[in-house]
């Protein structure tokens, strides 16, 4: 099958929908698939596969690490046409999304769609009112979902949100799956050496964009608490984002200075050393639709310690591979310092955290979920006529 995967989002811009697309990519295509993504050109020297084609772009204004790609582009449009394309697959419903339901319409293919984000929570990117943008946010995306042909959802509660909307398109949930060979517990002590932290410390680690929706100042102010409580605490926080700048003065403001690291942003396949070398995973975001890097401490028998809210608590069962709390400091600290000094309930913790991303986050999964859906898609649509 040739698949064409249309997203505003790709490497080597650092996110969950890159991340996404790219497990997807790699999933198909190791099913003998031909996928091609179709994506922004976020760098002129970019080294891209072969069956990466780029669309012109231009700077994202409120986000500098971010482009818009310009879904105008003939040479592009001639080249898809020639591929001869058997599904078209958005993961946005603006920009890029458009542009994939116009050629699956045109060539009578079935598009399909991922609702990857709340993009009503990503407002403040906008420079309009806040509430106009949320309204509008929700309305296209919800007709782009009801004008697909099938629509994917990262999670149950995204799909309840889209059929509370009205969306009548069949929906099927498929959370982003994990490559559970690469994801996967290992060698605690090593995997610190390899990041220079001391093997004496009690990490607590936090992977994510470091932007204002992520909360990360939440949990700085958390940190401060269960750093006097727990000795050896260390807070080890993995990527960047706009409020990166911010949020390393407000640490090296903090009493607790020294004990908070920034390691950086780092290629998503070096993420697994990050989480071995953990002991607990902290995650406060509440505009989550699936929470995928809680999926990958997970695969790699990672205890986390969430902010109770959609999205998240699908993936941390709370009690069993982790804990869901309050979406205050409070109620970080008192759940991450629980934890960090119940060893043996973090131990139990490990071993369930692995074996439910073992039945639910799988890759294969996802891949065989994905498929199945392209399959309902194309029963839907006629096809060309030859």
């Amino acid at each position: 099958m040739r698949v064409a995967l249309f997203t505003n989002n790709y490497l080597p811009f650092c996110g969950g929908v890159t991340t996404s697309v790219e497990t997807l990519r790699r999933g198909l295509e190791a099913r003998g698939h031909e996928a091609w993504v179709l994506a922004p050109r976020f760098r002129a020297d970019a080294a891209d596969g072969p069956r990466v084609i780029r669309y012109p772009s231009i700077p994202a204004a409120t986000y500098p690490e971010f482009v818009l790609a310009v879904p105008f582009a003939p040479r592009v449009t001639r080249r898809v046409r020639r591929l001869d394309v058997e599904v078209f697959h958005s993961h946005h419903p603006f920009l890029l999304g458009p542009a994939a339901r116009r050629l699956a319409r045109q060539q009578r293919r079935p598009l399909v769609f991922t609702y990857h984000t709340r993009y009503d929570k990503y407002a403040h990117y906008v420079p309009f009112r806040r509430s106009l943008v949320e309204d509008v946010a929700v309305r296209l995306s919800t007709r782009f979902a009801s004008g697909a042909d099938a629509v994917i959802a990262p999670s149950r509660v995204i799909r309840d949100e889209l059929v509370a909307r009205g969306v009548r398109t069949p929906i099927a949930v498929v959370p982003t799956g994990v490559d559970l060979t690469r994801f996967c517990p290992g060698d605690g002590g090593a995997a610190r050496r390899q990041l220079g932290l001391d093997p004496r410390d009690v990490i607590v680690l936090y992977v994510g964009r470091l932007d204002r929706e992520k909360s990360v100042d939440l949990i700085l102010l958390a940190f401060e608490r269960v750093a006097g409580t727990v000795p050896r605490a260390r807070l080890v926080l993995v990527g960047t984002g706009t409020q990166e700048g911010e949020l390393r003065r407000r640490a090296a403001r903090s009493a607790v200075s020294e004990r908070v690291t920034f390691l950086g942003v780092r290629p998503h396949d070096t993420l697994p050393t990050c989480y071995q070398a953990a002991d607990l995973f902290v995650f406060a975001s509440e505009t989550e639709t699936q929470g995928l890097v809680l999926a990958e401490a997970a695969a790699c028998g990672l205890p986390a310690v969430a902010v109770s809210a959609p999205g998240c608590d699908e993936v941390v069962r709370d009690g069993e591979t982790g804990v869901l709390t309050k979406g205050d400091p409070g109620g970080l600290a008192e759940a991450v310092i629980g934890l960090l000094v119940d060893v043996e309930r973090r131990r139990v913790m490990r071993t369930r955290a692995r074996e439910g991303a073992e039945r639910e986050f799988d890759v294969r999964l996802q891949v065989d979920r994905t498929l199945a859906v392209y399959e309902l898609a194309r029963s839907r649509v006629p096809g060309p006529r030859r």
